[in-house]
Parts: structure tokens; sequence; C-alpha cells
């Protein structure tokens, strides 16, 4: 990552990351591969240039056609959740979004293949994961709430929108000892749920509240 952009200058400064990143562990995350990952990360080109001086706060920011890149600590959390266990090799991503989350994802597991239900959103993220040599996604424009099926069993699936109740069909395409980091819930009350697939069923976790946009089936 030679490019300038990366590097980032005043409010994008490696400073400014590292003071996202001392805010993270003071609350509770410690994986260092993860906490690295974020450090390293130029979150601000997943963004408006506009509001490039904010990607460094822990919060979520407009990423256009109604969607938002999720709050730092949230990234975080979600893919610690998910690296908890025996290495990912094949990991589902229900919501491109801008791809941030993907490119946090991507150099801790072997391949992500990745559902976006916006063409536009999916065409700028790919765009930017090309820009940052992330070469180990696959991409598909689809109902993310259907998964996707052709490529199960994945060890794991993590979802960036909440549905009203988990999809029987992404428990379905989780392999045996794989874990499903997912929000659920209507809005106000919504939970994040870490589901690990048995042999004899599932066993699910709350990980705490948190807010997300709904998780809306079909294309566009």
């Amino acid at each position: 990552m030679t490019d300038p952009r990366f590097s980032g200058i005043g409010m994008t400064s490696l400073r400014t990351r590292d003071r996202l990143v001392q805010r993270l562990r003071e609350q509770g995350i410690v994986n260092l591969v993860v906490l690295d990952r974020i450090r390293n990360l130029p979150r601000h080109i997943f963004v408006d240039e506009a509001l490039a001086s904010r990607a460094y706060e822990d919060t979520a920011l407009p990423i256009g056609f109604g969607q938002t890149i999720s709050q730092t600590y949230i990234v975080a959390r979600m893919t610690e959740a998910l690296l908890e266990g025996p290495p990912l090799k094949r990991v589902l991503e229900v919501g491109t979004g801008c791809g941030y989350q993907t490119a946090v994802l991507a150099p801790l597991v072997e391949r992500i293949y990745s559902i976006e239900r916006i063409d536009g959103l999916q065409k700028r993220a790919r765009a930017r994961l090309k820009e940052l040599d992330v070469r180990n996604v696959r991409f598909k424009v689809g109902d993310g709430s259907l998964g996707w099926r052709s490529q199960a069993p994945f060890d794991g699936i993590l979802v960036a929108a909440a549905p009203l109740v988990v999809p029987e069909e992404l428990i379905e395409q989780l392999a045996v000892g794989g874990r499903l980091v997912v929000p659920a819930g209507p809005e106000g009350r919504q939970q994040l749920l870490r589901i690990v697939r048995h042999e004899e069923g599932v066993e699910q976790k709350v990980l705490g509240a948190v807010s997300f946009v709904p998780l809306v089936g079909g294309v566009g």
C-alpha cells in the first residue's frame, strides 16, 4: 500500500488510528490480530472524502444508498467473535456494504464469499478492495438472507444487517463446528448473536445490544 492516500494525514494519520485502537482496547477488544488489522487499514478510503476526517471516530457513517459503514467497535467485536475457534477457510459475508468489514476480515481467513443486494454499492467495494490488493474475495449481487448455497458449507458466516429472526437458510449453510455472527431483532431491541452449529443442533450466545440497518430481502 504505497499510495499516499492510504497512510493518511491529520485526522486520518496513524496517530489518530492508534487512538482509535486504544479506545477499542478500553471497550474490551482483546484480539491483537484484529486490533492490528484495524490500525493498519485505511478506513478513510471507504467513506466519502467529505467524511474522511471522521473515519477514525468510533461511529457509523453514511456510505450512500441509505446504508452505513458500521461503528469500528462493532466491526472489531464481530470479527473477534467470528475468529474465536479453529481457523476459518470459507467465510460467507452477508452485506458487502462499502467493503470495510470485508477488508478487515480478508487477511484473517482463507476465502470470503460476499453478497450485497445493491449493485452500485458492491461495485464501489470491489474497486476499494482491488486498490488494497485484497484478492481472496468472491462477490455476488443477491439476496443475502438466502445465503450462497452453491458455495456452502461455510466455516463462518458474518451478517452485517439485522433480520427479525435468524434465517434458517444461513444456519443450514454452516459447516458442523462453524459459527455465525449476526445481529437480530426489531429496531431498538436488536442483539448480536454468536451461533455455533453442532451435530446435535445449535448453540447460541448473546454478545450484547446493537443497532443495525434491517436485513432486506431481494436485490436492488
